[in-house]
């Protein structure tokens, strides 16, 4: 016997996701599940794509006609902790106050999940002429890391879409770029001798610095050769050193240093490109003057992560639809990186467009203004009408 078919609100929907902690450090398999559930309630069957350890899982799912041309709407599943913040009222539940919905990923993303999830006894009942199929991944925000084995199936199993809306907070507008980033670890071993005989040593916390500000002079050179008419803020590639460890003591010459590093390229740039002039420096200048003291000494790159950036298309399906859809004529790119570059990738048109604003992404008190949830609900209702057509 089929379950009976769980209709909630989209602000139901919300509270129900906002529940499951899904910080990327756990499982997401109890909001996977429910999300699961819910969907099998409407009679549609959704796929697993779990990780590589078994302990989360991407879901998607197809509503209307196993046919190409439908839309794919994309969210994660996954939100930044909330240890050391400041917060006024239950992260891990909706609070409503003066106009404005309060919780862990109500903005970054479980709005626009609630809001497609909410939808669907919409979708079921109206006559798709197109499918419209929902995509929901897992630790997008430690990388973007689980998207690319779900779209790596779903390019085997799903018929080619017209158009892929990535639910990204953007205030309802069509942004049509965004850059791409490569994250990386810098590990320096030195060798270690009293300070008052550097000379026989080999710093890794000076060599470090050496490192770091050869990133600084690239990234100054990018900004001096930039073009005033790149709509991206800042208008050029960026390289960023946001944290360091190092050393054991004032005089004592440092054995071990690490930094990370990312990279953010605009999309006619490649961040690799940027990486491999970094680790030509390093074997070319750096190594053998650290090598001439201590042999073993040297420089390791190690991977983190890798975005790709999300290019401006021409004439994008993608992007006519979100416009017809939205109203919005703008011209938007933003820095921040998305899972939408990954679904480009295989030559799937692609926007990011979502209720919300980034600047409340990650902070304490994160929320999404109830105008803009209505708006994303307005959205929706547009979507489906035009796949009904």
């Amino acid at each position: 016997m089929s379950p009976a078919p769980v209709t909630l609100t989209a602000r139901a929907m919300l509270d129900r996701l906002v529940g499951f902690p899904t910080v990327s450090s756990v499982s997401n398999l109890d909001c996977i599940g429910f999300i699961k559930d819910y969907l099998a309630s409407h009679g549609i069957a959704s796929r697993l794509v779990p990780s590589p350890d078994g302990t989360k899982a991407n879901l998607y799912a197809t509503i209307g006609p196993e046919v190409a041309g439908g839309v794919v709407l994309s969210g994660h599943t996954d939100v930044v902790p909330v240890e050391g913040q400041a917060w006024t009222s239950d992260p891990w539940t909706v609070t409503e106050r003066n106009g404005r919905l309060y919780g862990r990923g109500t903005c970054d993303m479980k709005g626009f999940d609630a809001l497609v999830l909410a939808a669907v006894p919409a979708m079921v009942r109206a006559k798709l002429t197109r499918p419209i199929h929902i995509a929901l991944s897992y630790d997008e925000e430690v990388g973007c890391i689980g998207a690319p084995f779900m779209v790596a199936e779903m390019v085997k199993t799903v018929p080619t879409p017209a158009a892929v809306i990535v639910g990204e907070p953007t205030r309802m507008q069509v942004v049509t770029g965004h850059k791409g980033s490569l994250s990386f670890r810098t590990q320096v071993t030195g060798h270690t001798v009293h300070s008052s005989r550097i000379d026989q040593g080999v710093s890794a916390v000076m060599v470090a610095a050496r490192l770091i500000t050869w990133l600084a002079d690239t990234m100054a050179e990018n900004a001096r050769r930039a073009d005033p008419a790149n709509p991206f803020e800042p208008p050029y590639t960026t390289l960023h050193c946001g944290t360091i460890h190092g050393g054991t003591a004032g005089n004592v010459v440092a054995s071990d240093c690490v930094f990370v590093t990312d990279i953010r390229a605009i999309p006619s740039e490649d961040p690799a490109d940027f990486r491999d002039r970094y680790l030509a420096y390093i074997r070319d200048v750096i190594e053998p003057e650290m090598k001439r003291i201590a042999p073993h000494s040297g420089v390791e790159l190690v991977p983190r992560a890798f975005v790709p950036g999300l290019k401006p298309e021409i004439d994008g399906a993608a992007e006519r639809m979100a416009r017809r859809l939205t109203g919005d004529n703008g011209v938007h790119v933003v820095s921040y990186g998305t899972e939408a570059g990954q679904f480009q990738e295989p030559g799937w048109s692609t926007v990011v467009c979502g209720p919300g604003d980034i600047a409340q992404a990650h902070q304490a008190d994160e929320f999404v203004e109830i105008a803009e949830f209505e708006a994303g609900e307005r959205f929706l209702a547009r979507l489906i009408e035009d796949c009904s057509a």
